[in-house]
């Protein structure tokens, strides 16, 4: 049996392991960053062999590397107000690149000259620095950076610039910070596209870290989105990976014949609670028990989705509007298309509703499939026409019935 200490020193590791999941760039006040140092090169050969991810661990803070998941697959920064928009990134990276090379205080004026400066030279075109807009999504980029400690604000804020484009401050920048804050180098790349391609490289890891990356890092993963190789190997292994995905970062995994999710009792390691609370999360979850009544396919071959008959969400919406009028937000109830939209969004976000489009494995042949020995996942969907929105199985899981006390 394993003494006290083993059994303290495999808890210390896991609660690091899910600190650095949560946290990317840990810095020194977190709670958990001094179990990070204690046992950084412990830490640093289990994330490189499990997830091939690197990690960095210096004095102030800590930074796990996450490759991309590929085109589509990404999760937003998350602000109060919403997600980050994509002028508030182009204004985060080149933000970043001036600040490697400015001195190590720096006005907001001059910073935010610079940036602009920086722009032209990347043939970035930006809107004009009067408009509110404008501001408003460089302000919002400064305060991520920081967020991240890679600004320290010493008089006035970056918040301010969002109202007043007079607005002042003094800053210090942490360059160790911004030299470590890009997961993969942008100059890999000339488009866009090719540099989410170069991002989501598993690398020498191959099948097994690009299932594992997938595992983690997404609420659920289907076979008919991953490719012949990838799903071969995790029929081959997902029983082994379960027992390691428990030890040592305590998610559950959950197996199906659709494919796996991993699930965490703590709800920790999300930025989305599903089920949670609120009118949409309320309306999203008693929709899926709608849909599952009315939708369950029938047994045989794989099904990993099935598309929903036209009208029926609405349908489905429009009913649970009508007897909970009096509990959910007003604005959903008197906007029915505003209402589907959120619903749709959260149902996406969490892997449990999509839109009908052809998947890696429809692009498949019969000897490609033959030479993996992999499940066949082709038209796993259905055959309904592209854009249909498509049941995914794990909704399944989620259907609840609905008991109304007066």
């Amino acid at each position: 049996m394993a003494d006290d200490h083993d059994i303290a020193l495999a808890t210390e590791r896991r609660r690091a392991i899910r600190a650095l999941l949560a946290s990317p760039l840990l810095l020194t006040a977190s709670d958990d960053f001094p179990l990070v140092r204690r046992h950084a090169e412990w830490l640093k050969s289990w994330f490189g062999n499990f997830l091939g991810y690197r990690l960095v661990v210096e004095a102030d803070f800590a930074r796990l590397f996450k490759p991309g998941l590929g085109p589509g697959r990404g999760r937003p920064l998350l602000r109060a107000t919403g997600p980050f928009t994509p002028r508030m990134y182009a204004y985060v990276t080149l933000a970043a690149a001036v600040l490697l090379t400015c001195p190590e205080q720096v006005l907001l004026s001059q910073l935010i000259a610079d940036v602009r400066a920086a722009a032209v030279e990347a043939r970035i075109e930006l809107g004009d620095a009067q408009r509110p807009t404008e501001r408003r999504a460089l302000s919002a980029a400064l305060r991520q950076l920081v967020s991240w400690n890679a600004l320290r604000e010493e008089q006035g804020t970056v918040a301010g610039y969002a109202d007043d484009d007079q607005a002042e401050a003094l800053l210090t920048v942490n360059r160790d910070i911004v030299a470590h804050l890009m997961a993969t180098p942008p100059g890999r790349a000339a488009t866009a596209a090719e540099f989410v391609r170069c991002a989501a490289e598993p690398g020498p890891g191959g099948a097994r870290h690009a299932v594992r990356r997938r595992l983690t890092e997404e609420p659920v993963t289907y076979l008919d989105e991953l490719p012949a190789s990838e799903r071969a190997w995790l029929r081959r292994e997902q029983r082994r990976d379960e027992r390691s995905f428990l030890e040592y970062t305590g998610l559950q995994a959950e197996l199906r014949a659709e494919g796996a999710a991993l699930l965490d009792p703590d709800e920790d390691l999300t930025d989305v609670l599903f089920p949670g609370v609120g009118t949409v999360a309320q309306a999203a979850l008693l929709t899926i028990g709608a849909l599952v009544e009315q939708v369950r396919p029938a047994s045989g071959r794989l099904v990993v989705g099935v598309p929903i008959p036209e009208g029926a969400l609405d349908r489905v919406l429009a009913d649970l509007a009508d007897r909970h009028s009096r509990r959910w937000a007003g604005r959903y109830v008197d906007d029915p298309l505003l209402l589907r939209e959120a619903v749709i969004g959260l149902l996406t976000s969490m892997g449990l509703l999509a839109r009908s489009a052809p998947t890696v494995a429809d692009a498949e042949s019969d000897e490609t499939v033959a030479a993996e020995r992999a499940v066949d996942a082709r038209a796993a969907r259905g055959d309904a026409p592209e854009g249909t929105l498509v049941l995914l199985a794990a909704a399944a899981r989620y259907a609840a019935s609905e008991a109304v006390r007066s």
